[in-house]
């Protein structure tokens, strides 16, 4: 397994301003990603030399890891999140690609709040400092030219979901729109605490918050209820980031087109994340939008997953020969590098663009 950056050189501010449009993209757009698994992570650090261990094994050797993968990558940035532990119901299954061999997904029935009642019981977690350890961490290891980008690790729309249950969120919303309203409230208001926090730090430069509101033909809600009760909150922490002068990022599956107006002129948002060409190509989304945001990513992770090392370097020069010349555009997967993508194809991506 060949790495491919040996010496890189980073620049954060050349990445900021590619994709808030300041300059061109230039030859080579600069790369950007959203979450990289460990089980992709793990066989590249070690070709390269190094120990691999757990977070919860040794954490100092952890983060030196985690910190040199980014670098050694060739990003400008190290991104990473944490989420306010919320208790919420998961369905468990095995999967042999995860480390650990298990998987958790979001609990489509009912939740642990259903009902007034269970609203008034639940355990409301708190923002503490504990919670902040990961960028401190990050923080002191970050070479010359990098800074870091992070967020509360799922967004307000995924947290009441899960709260709640999708089932009972739905009926939920026509039924009992004052609960809807409640836990809404109790849990924007600890993310925007979270994010007074978070952004007291020195060598932030964005948010690049997640919050899935669609599926492949539409969105998970009505799109008049996403601009009741979740959108307010994403402007809330949209504008907290503005105030710090870095900018909102936003990640979010599936078909979201009903509200990207919504999303750029009343959010605030700087960059959309996650694309699926089964939905719209990052390329169509970047023909539309590059005047007004930054396109960010689009390699199509069912190519990543099962293509070859030739058709991933093929999507990628195609990406950049449409995507590049019109601007505010960084190139990565269309949505995340999950734990069934090869290293091999992962590299190769990369490969094809720091080779440009």
């Amino acid at each position: 397994m060949r790495v491919p950056i040996v010496h890189p050189k980073p620049d954060v501010e050349e990445f900021l301003s590619v994709v808030l449009g300041r300059r061109p993209v230039g030859k080579r757009p600069p790369l950007v990603e959203y979450i990289i698994d460990d089980a992709v992570s793990r066989p590249i650090l070690e070709a390269m030399g190094r120990r691999w261990v757990p977070l919860a094994v040794e954490p100092s050797a952890y983060w030196d890891n985690y910190v040199e993968f980014w670098y050694r990558m060739g990003y400008d940035f190290v991104r990473y999140e944490v989420s306010l532990p919320f208790r919420e119901t998961k369905r468990q299954g095995q999967d042999p690609t995860v480390l650990g061999g298990r998987r958790s997904w979001a609990e489509t029935g009912r939740g642990p709040i259903g009902s007034w009642d269970e609203f008034e019981r639940y355990p409301w977690p708190e923002v503490e400092d504990g919670l902040f350890q990961p960028f401190e961490e990050i923080s002191r290891r970050l070479p010359e030219g990098m800074g870091f980008i992070a967020c509360h690790g799922a967004g307000i729309l995924e947290h009441v979901r899960d709260l709640m249950g999708y089932e009972t969120l739905c009926l939920c919303l026509y039924d009992d729109p004052g609960l809807v309203e409640a836990v809404c409230e109790a849990v924007g208001s600890r993310i925007e605490q979270f994010y007074r926090k978070l952004l007291q730090f020195d060598r932030l430069v964005a948010v690049f918050q997640g919050d899935d509101m669609g599926h492949r033909t539409g969105t998970l809600i009505h799109p008049d209820h996403l601009r009741h009760y979740f959108l307010p909150w994403h402007k809330r922490f949209a504008s907290r980031a503005h105030e710090r002068g870095i900018p909102y990022f936003l990640h979010s599956c599936g078909n979201i087109l009903a509200v990207m107006e919504d999303l750029i002129e009343v959010v605030g948002i700087d960059g959309k994340h996650s694309f699926e060409d089964a939905i719209l190509p990052a390329a169509e989304f970047h023909a539309r939008y590059h005047q007004r945001i930054a396109t960010l990513g689009g390699v199509d992770v069912n190519v990543l997953a099962r293509g070859t090392e030739e058709e991933v370097r093929g999507v990628v020069r195609g990406l950049v020969e449409r995507c590049a010349p019109l601007g505010r555009f960084a190139i990565g997967s269309g949505n995340s590098i999950p734990s069934y993508v090869p290293p091999e194809n992962y590299l190769a991506m990369l490969d094809e663009v720091l080779s440009l």
